[in-house]
């Protein structure tokens, strides 16, 4: 795609809606001007821009791949819209909610610090083992398959120390299969993952959704059992189609923070 001349308007990409829901770890704002960083050890960028320039964005291939401008969003919400009255307010309250195509190993390792986490805890952590690990990129597997727990404790991570280890270690080994992930079945993917001690469903799915581009998978966390209970009820992810992830996030924004369960 010619990104260079495509002009896209916050219905289409919001910045303040898409990165604080919970998808990336590695973003700032300050007065209206985001930043964000992407990628691994030495490999790492940074995107400085506003809403009211995203040329950042849809000029720099990179970028415009990572904000997924390829997908039709617009045609996604119109038919997801159709599914009922709950589905077309989420879709509406927040419609330039896209999801990010991360790099598979910083989403996945991300999502293992996310347990029982918040996301400014979460942003804290990740930053420092960026900066212990990674001078400033995201940390390789290879420092996190070598890392010392005692470290890594330090550093925030708790409870979760031993499971960033074992993560690392099982990509590092081939158990995971990171370019596999993104094109064997959603189950098999699901099933890879969840062998690593540490990583149950919720961690999973996240890292299948948000860092293998699996627009399929439907993570399900307090807020999307809340919402399939009470407007979906006896359903399950099938009613959204093949892509079900983006419906969800539509949905999981709006439970959070439209007020409805209140």
């Amino acid at each position: 795609m010619n990104s260079s001349n495509v002009r896209i308007t916050e219905k289409e990409l919001s910045l303040k809606d898409t990165l604080p829901s919970g998808q990336c770890f590695r973003f700032s704002e300050d007065n209206g001007t985001w930043t964000v960083k992407a990628g691994v050890g030495s490999s790492v960028r940074t995107l400085t821009v506003r809403q009211d320039d995203l040329s950042p964005i849809t000029e720099d291939p990179f970028w415009s791949d990572f904000f997924d401008l390829g997908t039709d969003y617009e045609g996604l919400k119109a038919e997801f819209s159709k599914i009922s009255p709950l589905m077309a307010k989420a879709c509406d309250y927040a419609p330039g909610i896209r999801i990010l195509n991360q790099d598979p190993w910083e989403a996945l390792c991300s999502f293992v610090v996310s347990q029982n986490n918040n996301i400014k805890r979460i942003m804290g952590i990740i930053d420092r083992m960026s900066n212990f690990y990674g001078e400033g990129g995201f940390p390789t597997v290879e420092s996190l398959a070598d890392a010392k727990e005692d470290d890594l404790r330090m550093l925030g991570l708790g409870f979760r120390a031993p499971y960033i280890v074992n993560t690392a270690r099982a990509v590092y080994d081939g158990s995971i299969d990171l370019d596999a992930l993104k094109r064997i079945g959603i189950d098999e993917a699901r099933a890879m993952l969840m062998k690593v001690k540490g990583i149950g469903p919720k961690v999973a799915d996240c890292a299948l959704l948000f860092g293998c581009h699996r627009l399929d998978c439907f993570p399900m966390d307090v807020w999307m059992k809340r919402v399939m209970a009470t407007f979906f009820e006896g359903q399950d992810k099938s009613i959204f189609g093949p892509y079900a992830g983006v419906a969800q996030q539509y949905l999981f924004h709006y439970a959070r923070t439209s007020g409805v369960f209140r």
